[in-house]
């Protein structure tokens, strides 16, 4: 149970599913698709859909064809997107402000990159008393190996073992696969 105890709603957050951060992404378009079913799911069950979107001044310019969001996701219009230029959502943003309002305690993540914004994102979660399960196969990121980093799949199986681990009192983490997804 989410020390969250007066928020029992659930959100999918979908982070920087952006076209230069997925672009060259291991299994963009399995991974894309995978959200992209992530979306329809929740929307079916009413749950919110929360966006976040990096920019940052040298990379992913604020309103480029980089920054957005890729073709195949399309925010509704009464979803909330969030801006950042960290890697964990909830710092320097309104996240925390519109999870609230929504009365969230338990976030589904999805998105990229694996070994940045979404490990940052989900360890942000967690210490602020947020019940998080991330999506197994539905998070990516870009080849690293160049800088000594393991191959992408790699940081992927390694994420999902250790947040599968993940625990504290009165949180909970999960991994799961997007089939299995629950909105409920």
């Amino acid at each position: 149970m989410t020390t969250l105890t007066d928020r029992p709603a659930t959100a999918l957050l979908v982070i920087d599913v952006q076209n230069d951060v997925v672009g060259e992404a291991y299994e963009r378009d399995a991974v894309v698709g995978r959200i992209h079913g992530l979306v329809e799911k929740a929307r079916a069950a009413k749950t919110p859909v929360v966006w976040v979107q990096h920019h940052a001044e040298d990379e992913l310019v604020t309103g480029t064809e980089g920054w957005r969001i890729v073709a195949e996701l399309e925010p509704a219009a009464d979803e909330a997107i969030v801006h950042k230029e960290y890697g964990d959502a909830f710092e320097g943003t309104d996240l925390e402000e519109v999870l609230a309002r929504l009365g969230v305690g338990r976030l589904v993540v999805s998105g990229a990159e694996t070994d940045a914004c979404i490990r940052s994102t989900i360890h942000g979660a967690f210490t602020r008393g947020y019940d998080t399960t991330l999506v197994g196969d539905a998070h990516t990121a870009g080849d690293k190996s160049a800088w000594g980093a393991p191959p992408v799949d790699q940081v992927i199986a390694h994420t999902n073992l250790y947040w599968s681990f993940q625990g504290a009192p009165g949180r909970t983490a999960a991994v799961v696969d997007a089939a299995d997804v629950d909105f409920g």
